[in-house]
């Protein structure tokens, strides 16, 4: 199932051209993957670090620019689990800019503790991803 999240382009997220700074775009879809991980797990992050000393890092990602996104543009970033284990997901995340795709990308999340460590998913939350 498919995750979705709106987000708007403010001038502050823009270059001198009134074009989304690069960088943004991975504002925007870490945004999203935190949404996305609120509401299929119903926990925070904090909560899941202090509850079952897990975080989520990104380990890699691969993104690939089609068109612009522009100052007061509206765009959706869509989010997929493509693959998922006790100690990783892998995440396809598009943006789209009037139901036209503008941005793909696929980060790979690993499971850490506290102390930087690869550790696991508890089985009963990662059943609800």
């Amino acid at each position: 199932m498919d995750h979705k999240y709106k987000v708007r382009i403010y001038y502050e997220d823009t270059d001198a051209g009134g074009v989304v700074f690069y960088a943004n775009y991975f504002k925007f879809t870490e945004r999203a993957r935190t949404e996305l991980i609120y509401e299929k797990l119903n926990l925070k992050h904090l909560e899941l670090k202090e509850k079952f000393d897990v975080i989520f890092v990104v380990k890699s990602l691969s993104s690939k620019y089609i068109a612009p996104a522009k100052f007061e543009d509206d765009l959706i970033v869509v989010s997929k689990i493509i693959e998922k284990s006790p100690v990783r997901l892998v995440l396809e995340q598009n943006i789209e800019k009037a139901n036209k795709l503008i941005f793909k990308s696929t980060i790979e999340l690993a499971v850490v503790s506290s102390q930087g460590k690869i550790t696991k998913l508890p089985d009963d939350l990662l059943s609800l991803i």
